[in-house]
């Protein structure tokens, strides 16, 4: 399976944006219900894209200096990262099938 891992404002450079892999960030709050349910979902994306991918975690209350720079307005967000780059965002719940369209194509 993906490592799925957490990350914040002082590892987020490192984690994420210098990473050689690319990363999907998972922004997320802890009082949020669609993001407890978008969990197992995006749990399965990483034993599917396991080995291409990481899988973050970024808890938007406790870094909203990240949410506001990549203008974060609601959770969840999934939001992937190439070279550095955000390439892919999607907001809200969506089942497994339809994140794996959004993402697939920049994973080739």
């Amino acid at each position: 399976m993906a490592e799925m891992f957490s990350v914040n404002e002082e590892n987020f450079q490192k984690e994420v944006l210098e990473s050689k892999q690319p990363v999907i960030v998972d922004f997320t709050a802890v009082w949020c219900g669609p993001c407890k349910m978008l969990d197992p979902v995006v749990e399965q994306l990483g034993k599917e894209l396991d080995g291409i991918i990481r899988i973050a975690k970024l808890d938007v209350d406790n870094n909203p200096n990240l949410a506001m720079q990549y203008q974060v307005m609601g959770v969840p967000t999934l939001m992937l990262f190439k070279n550095g780059q955000p390439v892919e965002r999607v907001t809200g719940y969506q089942p497994k099938d339809r994140l794996m369209k959004k993402f697939n194509h920049h994973l080739s």
